[in-house]
């Protein structure tokens, strides 16, 4: 997917998003920059441990270091195990961007960590191990329809580790769809030649900006409840109407001052209005 995203790119003078990897990897890097927040942790001095190195996998990791992770506090595992510089004859050019120099296991890895995403299978890590991350552990617990540990688990041995699945039955879910509609909306109302790392930088803080607005009346009907941000609500519900004009007017900016836009609008504000 990552090669023929690059040769669309190369020939193509429209946007080319694949959802799978940027979808993904724009909703969690809102909700690390929220839990981070919360749990007064600097990105550029957290551990984070990556189950999974597909195609979503290494675009989390890739948005994850544009926002300031340190390479070397960064370690992936695929089905073979963590991506060493041993390995590096077997990996290709995307898994070779995150080769450490020594081996452990995802065990060992984990002791310590600040972060876990996992984008890879169920019931992959136990209560046991992320016991022994670091304080207020971060865990993106990402396979459907089965977490690599579930909500309940992970909060039953670490009662403050701030937790998000892919599942609408528990918080913080990792929902696509509060990502790809409202960037394509922005892109395509500035004629967008492309869909760059700004305009999915600008994606991210704008989701992660909404977390901390008042909830509107229609989402606390929605859910039966009000929200605020916190361990339970650190990224936006999918049935929030304001990720709309939240998102698509960060995103058309992003794309006017990176000289991807064929078309200005003058006014944000304005176009915001006639988004709502």
């Amino acid at each position: 997917c990552f090669q023929i995203e690059e040769e669309l790119i190369k020939t193509m003078n429209i946007p080319v998003f694949n959802d799978d990897q940027h979808g993904t990897s724009i909703v969690v890097a809102a909700g690390l920059l929220n839990a981070l927040e919360l749990t007064h942790k600097k990105i550029e001095k957290v551990k984070i441990i990556f189950s999974g190195a597909g195609a979503a996998a290494i675009s989390c990791a890739k948005l994850l270091l544009k926002l300031g992770v340190k390479k070397e506090n960064l370690f992936m595992f695929d089905s073979v195990g963590l991506l060493t510089e041993a390995r590096r004859p077997e990996l290709n050019k995307y898994k070779a961007l995150f080769i450490q120099k020594n081996n452990q296991t995802l065990t060992e890895a984990l002791q310590g960590a600040d972060v876990f995403v996992g984008v890879s299978k169920g019931n992959l890590i136990s209560g046991e191990m992320i016991a022994k991350m670091a304080q207020q552990p971060i865990i993106f617990a990402l396979a459907n329809p089965i977490p690599e540990i579930s909500y309940d688990e992970a909060k039953k041995y670490v009662p403050d580790a701030i937790v998000a699945t892919g599942r609408s039955d528990f918080p913080n879910q990792v929902n696509n769809v509060l990502g790809f509609p409202f960037i394509f909306r922005g892109a395509l109302d500035v004629q967008a030649k492309a869909i760059n790392q700004e305009m999915k930088l600008a994606a991210v803080r704008a989701l992660a900006a909404l977390t901390k607005e008042k909830v509107p009346e229609e989402v606390i009907k929605a859910y039966g409840k009000n929200f605020s941000l916190g361990p339970d609500y650190i990224i936006p519900k999918p049935f929030d109407p304001r990720v709309l004009y939240y998102v698509a007017p960060a995103v058309a900016k992003a794309a006017m001052e990176t000289g991807v836009a064929r078309k200005n609008i003058t006014n944000l504000e304005e176009y915001k209005t006639k988004l709502q």
